[in-house]
């Protein structure tokens, strides 16, 4: 019997096994997993930066660094440890949230529509009013204290 079909894959569709054989290729050789651990390091790092710098921002800034996190936790145990942290943190607060009812989901997305204004007008009194907004939005928020 193959050692494909005792681990209980397919040859056709190469199972799970195979799916990771790339990574165990890699770690066989001292010098490849070290030149790896670097290249998933350096990726991870700016993948999180980005979301770093697109925090400001409305937009999907957690994501991002989360998405940099879980490449991390791809080859340390640090980022899998903080990674599960952060899950449990969330799921935690979504739980709480769900049994407080309607009013605490109301209050929340209050305050995150609030702080979404707030980054928003942050960003337009620093830069300025986009020029490529439709007139009617432009001669609105000249009007909002600070903007003008």
């Amino acid at each position: 019997m193959h050692e494909e079909q005792a681990h209980g894959a397919t040859p056709v569709d190469g199972g799970d096994r195979d799916r990771w054989e790339w990574r165990r290729r890699i770690r066989a050789n001292p010098r490849s997993a070290q030149i790896y651990r670097m290249a998933v390091a350096i990726f991870g790092l700016i993948v999180v930066l980005i979301g770093i710098i697109l925090l400001p921002f409305p937009g999907p800034g957690w994501v991002i660094i989360f998405i940099g996190l879980g490449i991390w936790a791809s080859e340390f145990e640090w980022a899998q440890n903080l990674l599960k942290w952060v899950r449990g943190t969330v799921e935690a607060w979504w739980d709480w949230l769900e049994k407080k009812g309607l009013w605490a989901k109301a209050i929340a997305a209050l305050l995150t529509f609030a702080l979404v204004l707030a980054i928003f007008w942050a960003m337009f009194a620093v830069s300025g009013v986009p020029g490529w907004f439709p007139d009617f939005a432009k001669d609105f928020l000249v009007k909002v204290p600070g903007l003008g």
